[in-house]
């Protein structure tokens, strides 16, 4: 299966076009957050019609520069993962939305328990290999969550989810300039980048076995 991944539109609707071309090659598309520009609430509605006209199989979280009353858009349309576990093809596929608390600018800054708890409904106590986690907030120390001091500010509980868990992928956004693949336990940590700024990422993988593997992640640019 293909899949479009993609994070941070910021009401860029313009790179949504751009991106027609995968959206017809791709299974499924997968966003991590942040339909508004920040400060812009009133530009998420538009990036969401557009995104669900150009797909109709879509799995998605809030980001935080997104007002949290605007999940019950995502859930009116169905695209909604955040805080509950959706099927696909023999995967499935949980999210958890919104930001560490960190300006205090953004509508949906939060707690690092409060961003863990939307995966409560995952048991941690088991391995999740068929599981894609869609994290607005990346995990801590990781190629995606370094920003340009070369501070690491991701979520350190994230982090522990996902070694607990060891879902089959995560798909995180958030820290623009951390676009940046890397494996963590035995699961591949994806941050595309922003698509405000032309960058996406195509996921590959596929049933071997009886067993999910990754076939491949590539950071793309428009």
């Amino acid at each position: 299966m293909r899949f479009l991944v993609i994070s941070d539109i910021h009401g860029n609707l313009e790179n949504i076009e751009k991106l027609s071309p995968e959206f017809e090659k791709a299974d499924a598309v997968l966003f991590a957050g942040d339909f508004a520009e920040f400060g812009k609430a009133e530009t998420g509605e538009p990036a969401l019609n557009l995104l669900c006209k150009k797909h109709d199989q879509i799995f998605s979280v809030l980001g935080n520069c997104d007002e949290p009353e605007f999940l019950s858009a995502l859930e009116g349309k169905d695209i909604s993962v955040q805080k509950m576990i959706a099927f696909f093809e023999g995967l499935s596929v949980c999210g958890s939305g919104g930001g560490s608390k960190f300006t205090g600018t953004t509508p949906f800054e939060r707690t690092d328990e409060e961003l863990v708890s939307d995966f409560s409904c995952v048991d941690s106590g088991e391995k999740w290999h068929n599981l894609i986690a869609i994290m607005h907030n990346p995990p801590k120390d990781t190629a995606c969550d370094m920003i340009s001091n070369g501070m690491h500010v991701g979520s350190p509980l994230l982090r522990e989810f996902i070694e607990k868990t060891e879902p089959l992928a995560v798909i995180t956004g958030h820290i623009h300039e951390s676009a940046g693949i890397e494996t963590l336990s035995n699961t591949i940590v994806i941050n595309p980048g922003a698509l405000a700024e032309g960058k996406y990422a195509i996921l590959e993988v596929s049933k071997e076995n009886g067993n999910w593997k990754v076939d491949s992640a590539v950071l793309k640019n428009l």
